[in-house]
């Protein structure tokens, strides 16, 4: 049986209004440096967030939160900082900001399949429960 492996996440939100401080959770980031791992799934869900701010622009959301991932996932299609070293990109991809893109502070688990914590995660931190 795997022994299980330490791991960081960070909830990825959008902030409209930054000086509001009100948010939508829009995915999660997580770094598994055993699985030599780094991921992140973002689910925008747009209604919600218009609900929150009529007037954001989506665009400029969405472009946003797709590079998240493209970090994520290294190289230089990520620009400068798709070239640092996997622990480096997670480092500051959550970093503090003041920006309409955000991220929690950085929690700590246990794991042995980082892709099936990171979907686990997703389920419970991002998407609109459904009822039962």
């Amino acid at each position: 049986m795997p022994v299980p492996n330490s791991f960081e996440y960070a909830i990825v939100r959008v902030v409209p209004r930054v000086e509001r401080g009100e948010c939508i959770n829009a995915g999660v980031l997580l770094h598994c440096a055993e699985h030599e791992y780094l991921g992140a799934r973002i689910e925008l869900d747009e209604a919600r967030l218009l609900a929150l701010a009529p007037d954001v622009d989506l665009d400029a959301v969405r472009r946003h939160l797709a590079a998240i991932p493209r970090i994520c996932e290294g190289g230089r299609d990520a620009g400068p900082i798709g070239l640092l070293p996997r622990g480096e990109r997670f480092s500051w991809l959550v970093a503090t900001r003041s920006t309409m893109i955000q991220t929690s502070a950085v929690h700590v688990g246990l794991c042995d399949a980082p892709d099936v914590v990171l979907e686990r995660l997703l389920d419970k931190l991002v998407r609109t429960p459904r009822p039962r």
